[in-house]
């Protein structure tokens, strides 16, 4: 097939059928970056919140250059991948330093930027600035696959290295944004993962060589992921009157520099999460039975289980540990989601258990 006859069907439809998004309702090159740096694996609902919340506490590069870190997880929390936010931090930092704090239209000099890669940098030069550069995410990759009927493995980079290069090669004049965010719209909406297309809704179904062979349930492929690591986890609620003890990760890894709440790996019972209580320099009193959960992450799944345990007042602190009022971890303490099913209790001054005994 032609690619440039997919140009005019799909723009016209774009134009009919494209959802009403907070950061489509101007070019606006910081919220365009924004946006798409929210929403790499992140589901578009999920973000728009997050999206409105950001923007507003931090509404142009200068503010997101000097913010604390603490305030920028903080905004971030919930949304995981924290490295993200940082990147988005260091990034608008240089561009203070290097571009007098206007984001760059060049997509080159877009790529030098931490957090940038050649999806963000092409989705940020075309639809902000009109640059004639491709922005070839999954979606994409998976409209292309059946338009095309192509059986490469979109899991290899040089699978999106030529898809970026078909694409350059057909790029409307004055619409390449439109073009790009048209392609990603279709793979959201109509051609979509996991499942069939919905190809009686799709504008392109008639160009659509996957469609015509009856092989669009095969595509696109790509190559299985290695199975997650599974740890188990034991999630301590450490307990003071109305506050509760939490500590901050370690600077790399899993969750670098955030907050938490105390854990120890493994299932421990009773008596195994009192004693780790007590190496906290705590003297427990009463130790409750927490609900299971579990937290996927990218390659890692935590399994976990919980013991809210409550101390004497007198017990000294030690470890690294501090005590957090209810509204200091709703306002100030980014703790991130794996440890929601935790300490969302706490702060409903509910706690979710099923034994409780005294020491």
């Amino acid at each position: 097939m032609n690619l440039s006859d997919i140009i005019e069907p799909l723009l016209n439809w774009y134009e009919a059928e494209k959802r009403d998004l907070p950061w489509r309702v101007s070019k606006d090159p910081y919220r365009i970056w924004i946006s798409e740096i929210m929403l790499q694996q992140t589901r578009v609902e999920a973000v728009k919140g997050y999206f409105a919340r950001f923007l507003t506490a931090l509404p142009d590069v200068s503010a997101l250059a000097g913010v604390p870190e603490q305030q920028l997880l903080k905004l971030w929390e919930g949304l995981g991948y924290y490295n993200r936010a940082r990147n988005l931090q260091k990034a608008a930092q240089q561009v203070m330093e290097r571009f007098q704090g206007v984001l760059p239209e060049n997509y080159e000099d877009l790529l030098t930027l931490p957090g940038i890669g050649s999806y963000t940098a092409g989705a940020v030069a075309s639809i902000a600035f009109g640059k004639p550069v491709p922005a070839v995410d999954g979606n994409v990759l998976r409209v292309l696959s059946r338009l095309t009927a192509n059986y490469d493995d979109i899991a290899d980079p040089k699978t999106k290295r030529a898809a970026e290069d078909t694409l350059r090669a057909v790029m409307p004049a004055g619409r390449c944004g439109e073009f790009n965010q048209s392609l990603m719209e279709l793979g959201a909406v109509i051609c979509v993962p996991n499942g069939p297309p919905d190809c009686g809704r799709c504008p392109l179904a008639g160009l659509c060589e996957a469609k015509k062979r009856g092989t669009a349930l095969e595509l696109p492929v790509k190559s299985a992921k290695k199975p997650r690591r599974i740890e188990q986890h034991t999630i301590l609620l450490l307990v003071r009157d109305d506050l509760l003890a939490i500590r901050r990760r370690k600077g790399k890894g899993l969750l670098a520099g955030l907050w938490e709440l105390p854990s120890a790996p493994g299932m421990l019972t009773r008596e195994q999460a009192v004693s780790q209580a007590r190496t906290f320099g705590l003297e427990p009193l009463r130790a409750e039975e927490l609900c299971g959960a579990k937290h996927i992450f990218t390659h890692v799944e935590w399994q976990m289980t919980g013991w809210r345990v409550t101390v004497a007042e007198s017990s000294p602190m030690q470890s690294g540990l501090i005590w957090a009022k209810p509204e200091q971890l709703r306002e100030e303490y980014p703790l991130p989601a794996a440890f929601r099913a935790y300490l969302a209790p706490f702060l409903e001054e509910n706690p979710e258990s099923s034994q409780t005994s005294k020491i």
